[in-house]
């Protein structure tokens, strides 16, 4: 065979890189939102904000952003209208104060116990939810944006890991249910990709708001796994991963779930 000149091999590579990045551009994002997995009449009840109970959870969280003449989170951190625009679509993090990853809730604590000497939360508290679900709706619309420093990314992948293990007497991991049986039926329920891009939400099913940490938890439960305690950091790290998989996908929050 007569070998290719250097100038048409390279012509090629060219060609074909070209090609892939057409192919890669233009490929489909398969992606969906939990939403998508809804019935018509709950997606409807997360659409009307005037049907959505996860609302009264972002009033109360208005009322508590407001609350305290002169160590309220609005003395400190005005509008939260502008200054909390996005805020949410980039947690969980890495602090540097805490030297490790943290999620929105535990960011909001560090502000309630350490800034307004207020006592700390227990987990999956109204006040906490309701500050969550009000900091989270200013970013509804925007895209998941996880930051890509190095110690969020690091935990992103122990995260990674975690969703792949296989845990608990049934012997499970995340990713056989929602990476490998999305749109198939456990117990009567579609199964969704587990995107995390409406939390808190308000699950039909707990007839109140709940975490996302709430919803991991019960999952581990399910598969019959030893279930962290809350703000565990594997929790931390699965809540990075999530984030990370769900990078670009728009915020919903907060979402509603059967």
């Amino acid at each position: 065979m007569k070998a290719m000149k250097p100038a048409a091999a390279a012509l090629l590579v060219m060609t074909l890189a070209a090609l892939a990045a057409s192919a890669q551009a233009f490929a489909p994002d398969l992606r969906k939102s939990g939403s998508e997995f809804m019935g018509e009449s709950t997606r409807a009840m997360q659409r009307d904000d005037t049907q959505n109970p996860a609302m009264l959870w972002v009033a109360n969280g208005e009322a508590a952003w407001n609350a305290g003449a002169k160590n309220s989170c609005a003395s400190c951190h005005g509008e939260a209208k502008a200054s909390m625009r996005g805020v949410a679509a980039r947690f969980p993090a890495f602090d540097k104060a805490a030297g490790r990853v943290i999620t929105l809730g535990q960011r909001i604590e560090q502000c309630r116990v350490g800034k307004q000497g207020l006592p700390a939360s227990k987990p999956d508290a109204d006040e906490l939810l309701a500050l969550q679900s009000y900091i989270a709706l200013q970013s509804r619309g925007m895209p998941v944006a996880p930051p890509r420093d190095a110690g969020t990314r690091a935990s992103a992948e122990r995260g990674r890991q975690l969703f792949n293990q296989r845990i608990g007497q049934l012997n499970m991991s995340c990713a056989q249910c929602h990476d490998a049986n999305w749109g198939r039926k456990l117990a009567g329920a579609t199964i969704p990709q587990g995107h995390a891009n409406a939390y808190p939400i308000y699950r039909l099913e707990w007839q109140g708001m709940g975490s996302l940490q709430r919803r991991l938890r019960n999952c581990m439960t399910g598969v019959r796994a030893a279930v962290p305690p809350p703000d565990a950091q594997d929790l931390v790290d699965l809540e990075a991963w999530l984030a990370l998989r769900a990078e670009g996908m728009t915020m919903e929050s907060p979402g509603v779930r059967p």
